[in-house]
């Protein structure tokens, strides 16, 4: 008889992820929740929200996350894993810090969270960890005692994160004119950042030194392109790109953009490319608009054959992976010998994140690390 995933000592998983709009009437309010403190004005927020009214004010990141939640319960139950799943977001509904009362009401009192960015960055972890700590103040606030909240590690490297992704680069690949399809680069794509965000990324001194968000990437596209080569034999050439940047001009912001990237493999005579979104959980707005839309135009103008393959979403490899994750960190906590599963050249990321991890422009509280809530 197989051994039933033991979860303990955690009672609880938490999907932690950004939100979304799910209205037309929503897409303001969500706007100034994400710019909260900025000082934009309304009407700069209506222009920065055209992309989503383009889809009639709905993002799909919440859609995507519900489906990726009843996944998880689905395949929780299906392997015997007893350990009951919630969901709070950073910027709308469910909010982070509703859906963290109702766990206390519920008596849940430790917590393994997995939030839906794969990598080591500050608005992709450190920031989550932040919202954490701002949730459990909150309760705290209201004589209510938050329960004790560990993160899952990043999975950027895990086979159930990558292994979907290369079959997405080959269905991609496949689908291209076979005239011009031996020929075809790789874009992969990620969220660009700030370069002095991706600069002081991950871990400091003595835990890598930084850097660890374009390391990261780097690994996981350099592990498809390699296993894209040993299925159909061919070596396509391929590159780390940048897109949907949001930043004031003159702060520089990891570059090339991917529409940029495409002219010039254009101008080069590179006859066709796929991008390979592999920064992105699922196909949210960023995937849809900013590579479906924009970078798509942008192909069609230049007459560039271009296929953009799949993001992971719910895909049962990728469900798998985060129960693996969840039974390795619980196993570890219980003190048990546990061999990490990873692929790539840089292995296993850390469990809990070092002092100073990531750190943002204020020094704020943050969660689920080892600075813990004073940091």
């Amino acid at each position: 008889m197989p051994d039933v995933p033991d979860a303990s000592p955690y009672d609880a998983l938490l999907l932690l992820s950004f939100g979304g709009p799910e209205g037309p009437d929503d897409v303001v309010p969500f706007l100034e929740n994400v710019t909260r403190g900025r000082g934009i004005p309304t009407e700069r927020l209506k222009e920065v929200g055209r992309h989503y009214f383009l889809f009639g004010g709905v993002s799909p990141i919440n859609d995507q996350n519900r489906a990726l939640l009843s996944a998880l319960r689905e395949d929780f139950a299906e392997a015997g894993l007893d350990l009951p799943i919630y969901w709070g977001n950073r910027n709308w509904e469910p909010y982070l810090t509703d859906t963290l009362r109702d766990m206390v009401r519920d008596g849940r009192r430790r917590v393994l969270t997995l939030a839906t960015s794969a990598y080591a960055s500050y608005s992709g972890c450190r920031q989550y960890r932040e919202n954490l700590a701002d949730a459990a103040a909150a309760l705290r606030a209201e004589g209510l005692e938050p329960p004790a909240i560990d993160k899952l590690r990043h999975f950027f490297n895990h086979p159930g994160f990558i292994e979907p992704m290369i079959d997405g680069v080959l269905s991609s690949l496949a689908d291209l004119p076979e005239e011009v399809r031996d020929g075809a680069h790789i874009a992969f794509t990620t969220h660009s950042v700030p370069t002095a965000a991706a600069d002081t990324s991950g871990p400091v001194e003595g835990h890598g030194g930084g850097g660890a968000y374009v390391r990261q990437h780097l690994d996981v596209a350099r592990s498809i392109a390699d296993a894209v080569r040993e299925r159909t034999g061919v070596a396509h050439p391929w590159r780390l790109v940048y897109q949907s940047r949001s930043g004031a001009p003159h702060i520089p912001w990891l570059e090339p953009d991917i529409c940029d990237h495409l002219e010039d493999l254009h101008g080069a005579g590179v006859p066709a490319v796929v991008m390979a979104p592999i920064g992105f959980v699922s196909d949210h707005m960023e995937v849809r608009y900013d590579l479906d839309t924009e970078a798509m135009a942008k192909a069609e103008e230049l007459g560039l054959p271009v296929r953009r393959s799949a993001t992971v979403g719910a895909d049962p490899r990728f469900v798998a992976g985060i129960r693996d994750l969840v039974v390795e960190r619980a196993s570890a906590e219980r003190g048990l010998s546990v061999t990490p599963c990873a692929r790539g050249a840089l292995g296993p990321s850390h469990d809990l994140c070092p002092v100073g991890c990531c750190p943002g422009r204020t020094r704020r509280p943050a969660a689920a690390g080892a600075d813990g809530p004073g940091a």
